[in-house]
């Protein structure tokens, strides 16, 4: 009788086993929802995550004391002129440790052509999981379902051609 009660334990922590696994592989594998959130610009317009549906969404988390976030703004700049008129849109958030003034100096002086948030209270770097460290991206379908975060400098390339499969894809291109 020993033996069956060991062999029921063995089974019982790996089928425990198995299924945490399981759960932690569909939670990664599982595409997050768009959060719900509220942007308020620079320039006072207010919006929201889900008033973007139907188009694809760049969400850029920066600072200008972050040197790659600030090299890379050329290029985002270049990506929304490239895609606006196809149903694309970024949303730049400043981080809440970056001084307003500063923010609204460098967003003036580079003319970035897509709007712009200070996350002043913190509320929007919460929203999108606890963002802390610059630059990281999110890319958002038309369905508004996670289909990229990246945590780093964005490889243009391949933002690219997502962007042109996911527009395609859509009928918009």
């Amino acid at each position: 009788m020993q033996p069956t009660i060991k062999r029921l334990k063995k089974a019982s922590i790996l089928i425990l086993l198995l299924t945490a696994i399981a759960g932690f592989g569909y939670r990664l594998s599982a595409t997050p929802e768009t959060p719900n959130a509220t942007f308020t610009t620079l320039k006072g317009d207010t919006f929201s995550m889900t008033s973007l549906q139907g188009k694809v969404v760049l969400v850029n988390f920066w600072a200008t004391s972050c040197r790659s976030c600030v090299a890379e703004m050329p290029e985002l700049i270049q990506t929304y002129k490239q895609y606006q008129d196809k149903d694309f849109e970024i949303v730049a958030v400043a981080m809440p440790y970056d001084p307003p003034a500063q923010v609204v100096a460098f967003s003036e002086q580079k003319h970035l052509p897509f709007p712009v948030m200070h996350d002043g209270y913190g509320a929007i770097t919460r929203q999108f999981g606890s963002v802390n460290v610059t630059p990281t991206t999110y890319l958002y379908n038309k369905d508004g379902k996670r289909i990229q975060r990246v945590v780093g400098t964005l490889d243009f390339k391949k933002l690219h051609a997502l962007l042109d499969k996911e527009l395609i894809n859509k009928g918009t291109n």
